[in-house]
């Protein structure tokens, strides 16, 4: 996977790779692991830079807006971002989001680094994405530059293969 320049990432994990598990607290202060999913669903993880951001929220909202294409096809979305709880909570309710926003705020970034998508220099997760299937593989992946949104329609299409 090519990084586009300047973006000071570690390499992200690959297509075959295990996904790492992790463990994150929810925009209601809810444990998710992404463990609880294994053989019960396939897991979009996402993540995005910062909760309130103009292309962020775009994103959010077509995955909010298109929620039923997810959960027909036993799949659960995982949105992942460093903001805090906090801010996750009033994101959530302000665009009326009703899937997961995950708090990697502390340690800093420690589960977008285990996926390779920290941004040393921002402080912050660049945009990707990774589809997970039921058995905890990682499937199909994207990785944008911070002002390049992400094309739902490829999420979807990949879905479709698992």
């Amino acid at each position: 996977m090519n990084h586009p320049e300047g973006m000071n990432t570690t390499m992200a994990i690959q297509v075959g790779d295990k996904a790492p598990d992790f463990e994150l607290k929810d925009n209601h202060g809810a444990t998710v692991r992404l463990s609880d999913y294994r053989g019960r669903k396939n897991v979009v993880v996402l993540f995005y830079p910062f909760a309130f951001t103009g292309v962020c929220t775009g994103e959010l909202c077509e995955v909010r807006d298109h929620l039923p294409q997810f959960s027909d096809r036993e799949t659960e979305v995982l949105a992942v971002s460093n903001d805090s709880i906090h801010t996750l909570r009033v994101f959530a309710e302000q665009e009326n989001l009703e899937y997961p926003l995950l708090s990697d705020f502390w340690p800093h970034g420690s589960v977008s680094r285990a996926y390779g998508v920290f941004d040393e220099d921002k402080g912050c997760a660049v945009r990707g994405t990774f589809i997970i299937d039921k058995e905890g593989v990682v499937r199909w992946t994207v990785v944008n530059a911070l002002p390049d949104a992400r094309d739902l329609a490829e999420y979807v299409k990949a879905l479709d293969t698992l």
